[in-house]
């Protein structure tokens, strides 16, 4: 069985991020273009500190690659850091008074040290400079398949917005998203979140949100009901719920569905012979509550997937915490942070479910070249069309 993985390396204030993309078919162009793109996506947003204004985010290829196209062989991304200071002490003092909300105080005590430094480097959100990497990664495989992923902000604080987005009108939304300041695609909704934000700002405090990822042109079948650590959305909520600052994870209508009957949850099915030759074999479906998965398998639907990032664990105002050498009270120690990350969370989620999506489809169709890969995806499409076999 053909398996994608990933792993990441690098602190927030090190020489640099790394992501490490193995099992990867031979034959895939590698986009730059929309790597660094999706690189600097994740430096934007209404909301965002200083850092950003320093890092000027570009991944170099190390390994993996020879005239634009994977070799079968692991794929080394460097996203360098401009303020890389890890071992100067006057820039990166130990810190003793942990964040409530972060790594911090957790982490300190795992590893058994009252500075709380070691755990915060890593734990930054700045690592998912690397799994962005790696999700644009993968989806240049997902493009080559026909697959496409696409993510947004639902909301911000109370600033949320009903847009309804579809396999119809999703290129229209990347536009009107890339427009916006927040990267949510309503302009009205983006006026209400960027009002919420300045508040945040002017109260020195932070503001989280929900962002959203669909995936469209995954066939049916992708993913495994035989056991549950292969069911494909048990893994895009792992993958999802594994970004910092997460701290709720849905697929579909997800908790909505606990409100509703079951005949007001479940999506009807019907077929049209019209549609036979695409994604979808021909079936369709009224609704998708259930967010393009049932039983753990794609349905052929577009996968749905909402998450809800918590406000950023650093306040400028600060907030009563421990010294953790001393044992007495201290208000906690401030690092240069955002007031709203949830633009950036956005991107980052939009990256993991692109690269848990890509992983199902390795899994399912195998292959060590692309074009083993697509020749596996289309039989694999013709068999099911013709099901019943000799019928």
């Amino acid at each position: 069985m053909a398996s994608l993985s990933y792993q990441t390396a690098g602190e927030s204030h090190g020489p640099g991020l790394l992501a490490l993309v193995s099992g990867l078919p031979a034959g895939v162009t590698v986009d730059m273009g929309v790597i660094d793109g999706e690189l600097r996506r994740r430096q934007g947003g209404y909301g965002r500190g200083g850092r950003q204004r320093i890092e000027t985010d570009a991944a170099q290829v190390l390994s993996g690659v020879r005239q634009g196209k994977t070799i079968g062989s692991p794929v080394a991304l460097l996203v360098p850091n401009k303020d890389s200071r890890l071992d100067d002490a006057a820039r990166t003092p130990p810190v003793h008074t942990p964040r409530p909300g972060h790594a911090d105080m957790a982490g300190s005590i795992k590893y058994l040290t009252t500075d709380c430094r070691e755990t915060l480097e890593r734990a930054s959100a700045r690592e998912t400079a690397a799994r962005v990497a790696a999700g644009a990664l993968a989806r240049c495989l997902l493009r080559e398949l026909g697959v496409e992923v696409f993510g947004f902000v639902r909301s911000v604080h109370r600033a949320r917005s009903e847009v309804e987005v579809t396999e119809a009108n999703w290129r229209e939304m990347l536009a009107l998203r890339d427009a916006s300041a927040t990267y949510c695609p309503d302009a009205s909704a983006t006026a209400k979140q960027e009002e919420a934000i300045h508040l945040a700002k002017v109260e020195k405090t932070t503001v989280g949100g929900l962002v959203e990822a669909h995936v469209f042109g995954l066939p049916p079948g992708v993913g495994s009901t035989m056991n549950w650590f292969e069911k494909l959305d048990a893994r895009v909520a792992l993958a999802v719920m594994g970004v910092q600052a997460i701290k709720g994870v849905e697929m579909g209508l997800g908790f909505g569905c606990a409100e509703r009957f079951g005949h007001e949850v479940h999506d009807a099915i019907g077929f049209d012979p019209a549609h036979r030759a695409g994604r979808t074999l021909g079936f369709t479906r009224g609704s998708n509550n259930a967010g393009g998965t049932e039983g753990g398998m794609s349905n052929g639907a577009p996968l749905v997937v909402r998450a809800a990032m918590k406000p950023i664990a650093t306040l400028l105002r600060g907030m009563p915490s421990v010294d953790l050498n001393t044992k007495q009270a201290a208000p906690s120690a401030y690092e240069r942070s955002d007031v709203c990350a949830v633009s950036a969370a956005s991107v980052v989620v939009e990256s993991v479910v692109a690269f848990e999506v890509a992983r199902a489809l390795r899994e399912k169709f195998g292959g060590d070249s692309l074009h083993e890969v697509r020749g596996q995806l289309e039989w694999f499409l013709g068999e099911a069309r013709r099901l019943p076999h000799g019928g």
